[in-house]
């Protein structure tokens, strides 16, 4: 397969929802899955562990708001008000339960939902990113790996204006264990996702609503731990047993994975181990 190249019956559709529209892929049979990605990134990157997957699940993929093929609006990136974004879509897809499998920014959309829906979230997976409030955030936003988390405004608007590519490097080149994994094709086809206009605007939008998100995510938790299985997976050589560490603060029933030989970028270091373990855990 190609890379983005989902399968051929997969349907692509615009969901409009929660003032928004959502660019969605979904395909297959079975039990339904829902992939959130991150930043740098948009729902292609769950191409392959889509098509594994839909062999036996119905397999939901979307751009987040203000992502890939998503639209932009001025708003609505709290994390908070992406989990509607979520539930709207689900709805627009008449499914009601779904296990979640989530990457960087997903994670955080993915808690939302789940805080939100509880009843709506079957299992849970989390992949390589901390959760704005919760456990050690704090300390997090002191590395400085995380400078991009308050990056942003209009003058970094138009030091990156062209020059998308360059930006989204260093991402890619600093949060991989093996950067060449991460494919000149792949860099191209995201760099002009991320260079349609309001694209950078929405990406940094994502970043400025932490403040917002950690205060939620308080008061989520507030109201009691995440009941749901939930595997909270680190990349090697990245955030490892950390992501774990952290969810324990917000759910009750954890299990902790690491895909080995892979920083940050999952599907682009190693997708086979990646697609393995989050199998078997949908499977047990």
């Amino acid at each position: 397969m190609a890379d983005f190249e989902f399968p051929a019956d997969f349907r692509i559709q615009q969901i409009a929802t929660n003032g928004t529209s959502i660019h969605v892929r979904s395909g297959g049979a079975g039990p339904a899955v829902l992939l959130l990605h991150g930043y740098g990134e948009t729902g292609d990157m769950w191409a392959p562990m889509a098509a594994d997957l839909a062999r036996d699940h119905t397999v939901v993929v979307p751009d987040l708001r203000g992502m890939g093929l998503s639209a932009k609006p001025a708003g609505g990136y709290d994390k908070k008000t992406q989990g509607v974004d979520m539930a709207g879509v689900l709805d627009a897809l008449s499914i009601d339960k779904v296990d979640l499998v989530t990457h960087d920014i997903g994670i955080m959309v993915g808690y939302a939902f789940a805080a939100q829906y509880p009843s709506r979230v079957t299992r849970y997976v989390l992949i390589d990113a901390p959760l704005p409030g919760i456990g050690p955030w704090e300390e997090i936003l002191k590395n400085p790996l995380l400078w991009h988390f308050r990056f942003g405004g209009p003058d970094m608007e138009r030091l990156v204006a062209g020059r998308e590519r360059i930006y989204l490097d260093r991402f890619w080149n600093e949060f991989s264990a093996t950067p060449s994994r991460f494919s000149e094709t792949a860099r191209e086809h995201y760099a002009k996702l991320y260079a349609l206009p309001g694209a950078m605007h929405s990406g940094f939008m994502q970043f400025a609503a932490f403040e917002q998100d950690a205060i939620d995510n308080k008061a989520f938790m507030a109201k009691g731990k995440l009941s749901m299985p939930v595997l909270a997976i680190g990349g090697e050589k990245s955030f490892g047993a950390g992501v774990a560490a952290i969810m324990r603060f917000a759910a009750s029933n954890v299990s902790e994975g690491v895909i080995p030989d892979s920083g940050h970028w999952i599907m682009e270091e190693n997708p086979r181990a990646t697609i393995a373990i989050v199998r078997a855990f949908l499977e047990a």
